[in-house]
This record gives C-alpha cells, structure tokens and sequence, in this order.
C-alpha cells in the first residue's frame, strides 16, 4: 500500500508537470531535512549507542587513570584557531579530553578506549559532574575530602587545589560518594551496569580516594615511577603563554563539562582503534545526524597500532567519519625533553592524512 506522504508527493508532483514546472526540487529538500544531533540523548540512546558500538574489552598495560602529557595543553592555542564549535570530539583516555573538549566545544563527544576499565572511569566523571554543582564540590567529591572553608565560583585552579592538598581524606564521605556515584548511573539513568562495571567505578573511585590530588600515572602499579605529573600538576598546568586551559581552570570550564554530561553528550565506547568496529560505527551515526568531527585526540595509540601492524586499519576506519578540511588530530608523540614523561602534542590535519587510506 503507498504511504500517504508518497501520495501527497505523487499528487504536488503532478500539480506542477501541469503547470510546466519540474517536480526535481523537491527532491533536494529531503536530503537538506536529514537528521541532525540532538540537543540530548534519551538515557536509552545513551545506552544504546555506548553498548552497540562497542567491540569486547580489550588489553592495555595500564590502569590509565590519569593523563601522563604534562604538556598537553601547549597545543590548544592553536587547536582552537583550526576547529569549528558546535561539532563532534573524538578521544581516548581519561580527563586530559575535559580540556580539550571546553576549548573546541563540540556539541558532542566520544570517548573510544580499548579496555572497559575506562568506560567506567568515564562513567564515574559522568555521575561526578551531574552531582556536583561547582568546581570546589567537584573536586571535594573526586577525592573524598571534605570542602574547606574559603573556596568561590572565583577561585583559580591553583588556589583549589592548594586548599585540598592537605584536607584529609573522609572514609565515610568515600562511602557516600561511591553510593551517589553508582545510585545516579543505576537509579536515575538506569544504565543497564553489570557487576563487572560496579566493580570498575568502585576500583577507579577507590584511587582517587587513596591518593587524593597526589594521584599520579604510576600510582596503581603503572610502568613510569615517581617523576609522573600528580592530578595537581596537570590540573594547574598551562598553555606555555601562562593561560590555564584545563578543565577546572574556570568555572565556565567546569560549567560546560556539566552541561554536556547532564545532556548525555559525551558517550563512551569500548573500541580497539585498529578494530573493525568502534570507529565506523560511530562514523555510521554521526554521518546519519549530518555531524562532522572537529577534533580527535588520539594520544600515543598510533605507536602500539603500528607495532602492532593494524595502523592501516585504523586509518581506514578514521577515512569513513565525516570530515572536513578543518578536522584536526592531536596526538602525543616521544620527543626528548618534553614535560612530563616525555610525551610532547602535535596536530595533523585529519582529511589529508587519510586520504590514502579511502
């Protein structure tokens, strides 16, 4: 049976033939009325695009609770001048994609890791950003410490966590904490989390708590020693001109990443970036919303996918997203001297470097 908006079409069509006018216009407009992003997903959609992306937990040799590129921040002058606002991140990893999503502000953001355990991470950030409604209690609740007196909307990054450093960590206020963390993700957004999942957060949460703002790469038993920037480091670090970019440096910094969790705009995915399906089926979606990725920070995972022999796979997946001539990589890279652990951040144009590979 013809559906009625066929009929109406077939009807208008005629009308115009017998007014000597072409019915061929109307066929661009169905093309310009494609889907576009939401303003938010549903707690469902949410889900279901984390869940349906993702390939099976994979291998890595580290925890990766934290960021080790001290210097990751040296590239956002420029990061911010290449990329358009208002498009699609793409990264890896942890909290070192909060600062570089509030400087390109995407209207979306996808985080694609290879283990599980960093899905979890994200889903702890997620449940701590909803929960709290300033920097100072983001940060009071990241570490189990209470808040101390004294601390505004104002306060630099510095003076918080200065304020923090000493604060004791709170036992029972970890407790609490962990059960408003798995409470929101389980109660209020009934994300569908397995056993496997709860004991992730709790591991991930139970570090933060252990370690406080002294938190470092190597913390949990990580390759690298005691030269690791601590969480504070990285949190009060700069661009190199002296401008902090970090994601806590302010609290309109803060104020998005909020915004963006409490919207359900930020979805992680358990994808090997030389896999056959993470990547594409992210590309699939974001191709069928009419969105464009802006940004992908890819860290250093191109090292273990060419040692590995599958970075061509990876280059080919990334050659079926929706890119432009503005689509920009940032990646980290071993270069003597760095800060850090000697990781130091490039671009690269994402279109160019792919082309190859369609």
């Amino acid at each position: 049976m013809m559906s009625t908006s066929r009929r109406r079409f077939l009807l208008l069509a005629g009308l115009l033939v017998s007014l000597g006018l072409s019915a061929a216009p109307f066929v661009a407009p169905v093309r310009l009325a494609a889907a576009s992003l939401p303003a938010r997903l549903t707690d469902q959609e949410f889900w279901r695009l984390s869940t349906e992306s993702s390939e099976t937990d994979g291998f890595f040799r580290s925890d990766n609770l934290l960021s080790n590129e001290l210097g990751f921040q040296l590239v956002v002058p420029n990061l911010t001048r290449l990329v358009k606002p208002g498009r699609v991140y793409l990264g890896v990893g942890p909290e070192q994609n909060f600062t570089y999503i509030v400087a390109t502000r995407p209207a979306m953001a996808v985080i694609i890791d290879i283990r599980r355990g960093n899905l979890d991470l994200q889903l702890m950030y997620k449940a701590l950003f909803e929960l709290s409604a300033d920097r100072a209690e983001f940060v009071s609740r990241l570490f189990a410490k209470r808040r101390p007196a004294g601390l505004t909307t104002r306060s630099t990054a510095q003076e918080i966590f200065a304020a923090y450093w000493d604060v004791p960590t709170n036992d029972a206020f970890y407790a609490e904490n962990l059960r408003a963390i798995i409470g929101l993700l389980k109660d209020k957004h009934r994300f569908a989390l397995s056993s496997d999942d709860s004991a992730g957060i709790e591991h991930a949460y139970h570090a933060f708590y252990w370690f406080g703002p002294r938190l470092q790469y190597s913390s949990t038993g990580n390759f690298g020693g005691a030269n690791q920037p601590t969480y504070a480091d990285l949190m009060t670090a700069t661009d190199g001109a002296g401008q902090a970019r970090g994601y806590l440096a302010t609290e309109e910094h803060f104020a998005f990443m909020k915004d963006l969790e409490s919207r359900n705009m930020l979805v992680p995915v358990i994808g090997n970036f030389g896999g056959p399906k993470a990547i594409r089926a992210v590309g699939r979606y974001l191709k069928e919303k009419d969105a464009t990725v802006s940004t992908f920070y890819l860290s250093n995972v191109e090292q273990y996918l060419r040692q590995d022999g599958i970075w061509v796979d990876f280059c080919a997946s990334v050659a079926t997203l929706p890119l432009d001539e503005t689509s920009t990589f940032v990646r980290s890279v071993r270069r003597a001297g760095a800060p850090g652990f000697g990781l130091a951040s490039e671009l690269g144009n994402m279109s160019g470097e792919v082309q190859d590979c369609r």
